[in-house]
């Protein structure tokens, strides 16, 4: 079997932990992007100030404009949900670029992976369908035409279920690709610095594959808090 070298799985390996590393990979590198980033709150926390410096006004624009992006689609009462939308942009984001670094992987190159985030909006859109509409949410399923809500009862839940698998299956299929491309020239003309277009185009990727995850995560929301009609 071909083995490949990670460092994670190494230091694991050091400390007595080689097996649970070498299987279940892309969990030990999702542990590793959440500690990144808790430790990256924990620090621009503490420098926060009044009066931003350079850093502070770049986060905050950032941030700023993924609100503003959020709120137009889904309107002021969305703002409320903007803290999960921006930690599944950046937890993607984060995971999509790592493994464009040698010695590491996407962990949402592993189908695992995406489908605990797509289940994750999954159950927070019902949740928040809940929240707004109470048990008036269900007619969100039976349709305006009430001889036809059987049907349109079982239509709404395929195309509910459909979703998890869209997202899943759309972001790690395009990750999954620009790792297996970026190995395979890698290993037949890294030296030659042929991968490098490859490598950037791998960044572009990575980005719209987050931004894609977020909106479509926006649009549910925002259905879910639509009146039925």
């Amino acid at each position: 079997m071909e083995h490949h070298y990670y460092f994670l799985n190494e230091i694991l390996r050091i400390l007595g932990f080689g097996h649970f590393a070498e299987k279940y990979e892309h969990v030990v590198h999702s542990w590793f992007v959440i500690i990144i980033m808790l430790l990256a709150a924990f620090f621009m926390s503490r420098r926060i100030t009044i009066l931003p410096e350079k850093g502070q006004n770049i986060l905050e624009f950032i941030v700023e404009k993924l609100e503003n992006f959020m709120v137009d689609i889904t309107g002021p009462e969305g703002r409320a949900f903007f803290p999960y939308i921006a930690t599944v942009f950046l937890y993607i984001l984060i995971c999509n670029l790592l493994g464009l670094i040698p010695g590491f992987i996407s962990p949402t190159a592993n189908l695992n992976t995406t489908l605990s985030l797509a289940i994750c909006t999954f159950v927070m859109t019902h949740i928040i369908g809940i929240k707004f509409h109470g048990i008036r949410y269900i007619k969100h399923f039976f349709g305006p035409v009430w001889p036809l809500a059987p049907l349109m009862f079982v239509i709404e839940i395929i195309g509910h279920l459909a979703r998890v698998l869209s997202l899943s299956v759309r972001l790690f299929g395009n990750i999954f690709a620009k790792e297996e491309i970026l190995g395979i020239l890698f290993a037949l003309w890294g030296l030659y610095l042929l991968p490098l277009p490859v490598l950037a185009l791998g960044v572009l990727v990575s980005l719209i594959q987050a931004v894609v995850f977020m909106l479509l995560s926006i649009v549910y929301f925002a259905g879910a808090m639509e009146e039925a009609h």
